[in-house]
């Protein structure tokens, strides 16, 4: 949709900055009357009449009663975030200041803004495309230098400008066809067809690269699931200490000891691993608490993306966990002990691993980093090429999935030799769904609301 300086006379206010004490608060107004009710706060100068992007010290007053020495940033519209006039007020970071300012902002006419409001505002006045607005939040939330890097990217407009790229070729060919439509007596043919389907394998091919890239974008964004699974007294919480680097599990030579899941977080080259320390697996056990824990790590090996299967090398019960098998395809065998199977033997790096799997000593920590580049590996691939379009959004991946079946009907329809009137609703349901993503079609209120509602009062 084409978006335009927004109808809405009101002025938002919030707090920009994360609640609590700090230095420094920043209370954030947008709105035709930001300036104007700051100005009636601020004494020392009069903030109607000064530039854009400027700084002012001075206090603010409510009345007769002082609040605080304040820095005011004036951005007026429309350059600013979000399209409107937009004062930014640094005070200092009480909680009782800051709250004090924002009474006597609503007091002179605004009101608080809700979650994502701004983000929102600078969406609707064509700042930034939806894609974008994403984006802002995935920043704001990365937890990582992979998951920044992926979010920078699409903030700075590198998946909008593919997906523009991709709706503007195939709006030149929508328009022949359509064009076709009013000519449909005459019967002729404006748009080539030989051009459309070699358009359309373009399409296919990066709509289908966007899709793939997903599992990867989702592993960056939120984390990879690791679930630790093996008999009893394998050596887990060992591993799990190994590779957190830190006496995070308890220890003991005792059967049995992890009762119940531990979950700490790795970050491995960027990218976060949520680590789970699952009970002992035994097919048969008279222990009720036990067996609930099992029950747990069962349920934790399906929810998982990467499972780590500990087996000790030293043990004569070769027992295998049978139900593991359904999980082959995230299954990494690592056999523990090595160095007290094979005393003599401590040459760790040339015995790590193998086409079996990987050979570790967790107690003497000999192994842990080969495992990590293989957990790693199997998770994202030798490395993150961040420069490349990776998507990262469920909405997108949705999106993307409708338009791989229009560009699918499409191509069916062509080898079927279709007329152009029979093509079109294909073209424009991919037209659509294209627009969807970024918000180029009339987007849901709803879905708005949605979207914007994850957002953080002030952004």
């Amino acid at each position: 949709m084409s978006h335009t300086f927004s109808t809405w006379d009101d002025t938002i206010v919030a707090l920009a900055t994360p609640p609590g004490i700090g230095a420094i608060g920043v209370i954030r107004l947008s709105g035709q009357n930001s300036i104007a009710i700051a100005d009636i706060l601020f004494t020392g100068k009069n903030l109607l009449h000064q530039a854009s992007h400027t700084l002012h010290v001075g206090m603010l007053k409510n009345e007769n009663e002082e609040l605080d020495e304040v820095v005011i940033s004036l951005y007026k519209a429309p350059k600013s975030y979000t399209g409107e006039n937009i004062v930014e007020i640094s005070c200092h970071g009480s909680p009782f200041i800051q709250q004090q300012i924002i009474e006597a902002c609503i007091q002179k006419g605004a009101r608080l803004a809700k979650p994502g409001e701004f983000t929102q505002r600078a969406f609707l006045n064509g700042k930034m495309d939806l894609t974008q607005a994403e984006a802002v939040a995935d920043v704001i939330a990365a937890h990582s230098l992979a998951a920044q890097q992926t979010a920078l990217k699409q903030l700075r407009g590198g998946f909008s400008s593919d997906l523009k790229e991709l709706r503007n070729q195939l709006i030149g060919f929508a328009a022949l066809i359509e064009l076709e439509l009013d000519f449909s007596q005459e019967d002729v043919e404006f748009a080539d067809r030989l051009q459309l389907e070699q358009l359309i394998a373009r399409l296919m091919l990066a709509t289908t690269q966007l899709i793939n890239s997903f599992k990867l974008g989702n592993s960056i964004k939120n984390g990879v699931n690791v679930a630790i699974i093996g008999r009893p007294n394998a050596g887990k919480s060992t591993l799990l200490n190994a590779l957190l680097n830190e006496e995070r599990a308890i220890v003991s030579e005792i059967a049995g000891t992890t009762r119940d899941t531990i979950e700490e977080v790795l970050n491995i080259n960027g990218v976060l691993f949520r680590l789970v320390d699952t009970a002992g697996i035994r097919e048969h056990s008279t222990d009720s608490i036990e067996n609930l824990g099992i029950e747990r790590s069962k349920q934790n090996a399906e929810k998982s993306d990467i499972i780590i299967h500990l087996a000790d090398v030293t043990c004569e019960d070769k027992e295998e966990i049978t139900w593991l098998k359904n999980y082959r395809n995230k299954v990494i065998d690592v056999f523990n002990k090595y160095d007290e199977a094979w005393p003599g033997y401590r040459n760790a790096s040339a015995i790590a691993e193998s086409a079996a799997g990987i050979y570790i000593s967790a107690k003497n920590k000999q192994g842990i980093e080969e495992l990590k580049s293989m957990m790693f590996e199997k998770a994202i691939g030798e490395t993150i090429q961040t420069e490349n379009t990776i998507v990262t959004n469920a909405r997108h991946y949705a999106a993307l999935k409708k338009i791989s079946e229009c560009l699918n009907d499409i191509k069916t329809g062509m080898d079927n030799n279709l007329t152009g009137d029979l093509l079109a609703p294909d073209i424009r349901r991919c037209l659509h769904y294209l627009g969807e993503i970024t918000g180029q079609v009339e987007t849901d209120r709803d879905i708005l609301g949605t979207i914007f509602g994850k957002f953080c009062i002030g952004k």
